[in-house]
């Protein structure tokens, strides 16, 4: 494993640099972007601490590619990738989303400022396997496409989670139990799409 305290000072703030980017947005700043954070004026300068960083065992870099950067060592020691809990959303009857202090920590999940963790109460989405007390991670949005699975608020500040389809005059919440109805509403807050499920046992 490559050392981070081998890295100049300005070594370990590109890296640093580039390692956020990475995990708030999936791809590496190019150049020019590193350039400007640091107030690098030639690209030949950034280049050397690339390489640099390429050298001991801490960046790849994709020849031709300006953005092709990937970590070699993703987390440094002593950090993890966390998830904040901001609360349990209903799998049946609405419920109040409240926000929680609570962080989860989820090491094979990137983007973590994307992404926030609920808790599943309830039966009503059982037929995705999506069951109660589970915990699924939402992928932050305002829009979806009819047929995904959603976090939902209404304007009453309940959350749930359903299928999402638009109809001419309202939006139908649709649940994955055939013992459960439908729920309409003349509009909703979109939180964000169904991106993975996590179960303890």
């Amino acid at each position: 494993m490559a050392d981070l305290e081998a890295l100049t000072s300005r070594q370990r703030e590109i890296y640093e640099f580039i390692r956020k980017k990475i995990q708030g947005r999936g791809y590496g700043p190019t150049v020019r972007e590193i350039g400007n954070e640091f107030g690098i004026k030639s690209p030949n300068g950034v280049m050397c601490h690339l390489k640099a960083l390429q050298k001991k065992g801490l960046i790849h870099r994709e020849a031709n590619m300006s953005r092709a950067i990937q970590l070699l060592q993703d987390t440094p020691a002593g950090e993890r990738p966390v998830l904040r809990l901001l609360g349990k959303i209903a799998a049946g009857q609405p419920l109040e989303a409240i926000e929680d202090a609570e962080e989860f920590g989820f090491e094979d999940w990137t983007n973590p400022d994307e992404k926030f963790v609920l808790q599943v109460t309830g039966e009503s989405m059982i037929e995705e396997h999506i069951a109660d007390g589970d915990f699924v991670i939402i992928q932050r949005q305002e829009t979806a496409r009819d047929g995904q699975i959603v976090a939902v608020q209404d304007d009453e500040g309940a959350a749930t989670l359903k299928r999402f389809f638009r109809e001419r005059n309202r939006v139908r919440l649709e649940p994955a139990n055939k013992s459960m109805k439908p729920i309409f509403r003349d509009s909703v807050t979109i939180l964000g799409t169904l991106a993975g499920v996590v179960r303890k046992y």
